[in-house]
């Protein structure tokens, strides 16, 4: 299994595939899917039947996942960057392999 450099609230773009272009904040991230949901991107239409939360039931809008491999973390610039880890002090910190700023 491959390593997800990529955290619940980084800000993400995405790089290849339908949305390619469009940026968002990480939601969650699937590791075991290498997958990651991000806000407001790749939305779909579920078919949902009346429940206890949802008693009206119907269709309602939600994100799906999107594949790591189509997604590039932003820099507080803006800009894409790869992601690298070192160790700084004793603790594993993630940097931005473009601007060697720590993330």
């Amino acid at each position: 299994m491959k390593k997800i450099r990529i955290k619940a609230g980084d800000t993400v773009k995405v790089i290849a595939g339908d949305h390619r272009g469009a940026e968002g904040r990480v939601m969650q991230v699937l590791r075991d899917e290498n997958k990651a949901i991000i806000e407001g991107i790749n939305m779909i239409k579920k078919h949902m039947k009346p429940s206890a939360q949802n008693p009206q039931g119907g269709i309602i809008e939600k994100e799906a996942p999107i594949h790591v491999s189509n997604l590039s973390l932003l820099t507080a610039k803006g800009e894409t960057t790869r992601v690298g880890v070192r160790m700084e002090d004793g603790k594993k910190v993630r940097y931005a392999k473009k601007s060697n700023e720590v993330i």
